[in-house]
C-alpha cells in the first residue's frame, strides 16, 4: 500500500499518495495512520518530509492531527476553502532553509552598514516580541519586522523585496497549521534570545558573528518544527 518515491518535492508525492489511498477507500474514515517514523521509512523519506505532506492534508481536510495520538483519517467536509494548487506550494522546511541561507548572508552584509537608528529599530522590534510571547499573531509581526529591518540596514530595494516575498511565507495556511502544534511562550521566548544574539552581532558591526547567530536561529527554528506529533514513545537510535 505504501511504497518508496522518487525525488521530486517529495513531501507533495507523500501528500498526493496518501490522499489518493484515502480517496479510494484503503484509508478509511476514523482509521489511524502508521506512525510518522514507519511512514518515513515505507516512503524512503525523511520524517520533516512527512510532517509537511500531513499538514498538507490536514489543511485539505483529509485527515486530523490529534497530539499525542496520532494521525487519523478525517470526514472530508463537502466543501473545503479555496487553496493554492501544489505547484504554488512552498513547505515549511523549504522555506526556512531558503531563509536561513539567504538571512544569514543577509546579515553579514547588515553588520556591515549598521547605524544607530537601524539597532534602534531591531530593538523595537525584540521589545515588540517580548511583550508578545503569549500572543502569537502579534509576535509573528514583530518577528516578521525584526527580519524586514535587517534587509533594510543594507539600503537594496531589490534585495528588500525579495526577502520580504521570502519571509511572508511564513503566515501560509501550511506554515501556521504547523507552528500551531510546535509554538508556544516558551519556543518564542527562545526565539527572543536568539534574535539578541543576531541584534548584538550586528551592533557590534561583527560580520561573521552575525551570519553564525542568524544561521544558528533558523537552524534552531527548524528543530523546533522538527519534534514528533507525539504519536509514538521516543526510543533511543
Amino acid at each position: 500500500m505504501f511504497v518508496a518515491l522518487e525525488p521530486r518535492r517529495l513531501y507533495r508525492q507523500v501528500a498526493d499518495r496518501i490522499r489518493a489511498l484515502i480517496e479510494a477507500g484503503e484509508l478509511v474514515v476514523g482509521e489511524r495512520l502508521p506512525a510518522e517514523r514507519d511512514l518515513a521509512e515505507r516512503f524512503g523519506v525523511s520524517r520533516p518530509t512527512v510532517r509537511e505532506a500531513l499538514i498538507v492534508l490536514e489543511v485539505e481536510g483529509y485527515i486530523q492531527i490529534r497530539m499525542g495520538s496520532g494521525v487519523y483519517i478525517a470526514q472530508k467536509p463537502a466543501s473545503m476553502p479555496a487553496i493554492l494548487p501544489a505547484d504554488e506550494v512552498d513547505g515549511p522546511f523549504e522555506i526556512l532553509q531558503a531563509r536561513c541561507i539567504v538571512e544569514s548572508a543577509i546579515a553579514e552584509e547588515a553588520a556591515r552598514h549598521a547605524t544607530p537608528q537601524g539597532i534602534a529599530r531591531l530593538d523595537e522590534m525584540l521589545a515588540r516580541m517580548e511583550q508578545a510571547v503569549e500572543q502569537p499573531e502579534r509576535a509573528i509581526a514583530a518577528d516578521l519586522a525584526f527580519h524586514a529591518a535587517i534587509a533594510d540596514m543594507i539600503g537594496n530595494s531589490a534585495l528588500r523585496h525579495f526577502i520580504s516575498l521570502l519571509i511572508d511565507k511564513r503566515t501560509s495556511p501550511y506554515f501556521q497549521k504547523l507552528a500551531s502544534y510546535f509554538e508556544g511562550p516558551h519556543t518564542w521566548q527562545r526565539a527572543v534570545e536568539e534574535h539578541k544574539a543576531i541584534r548584538d552581532a550586528i551592533a557590534a558591526g561583527d560580520p561573521s558573528a552575525a551570519r553564525e547567530a542568524m544561521r544558528r536561529h533558523l537552524t534552531l527554528a527548524q528543530k523546533r518544527f522538527s519534534e514528533s506529533f507525539g504519536e509514538e514513545p521516543a526510543r533511543e537510535d
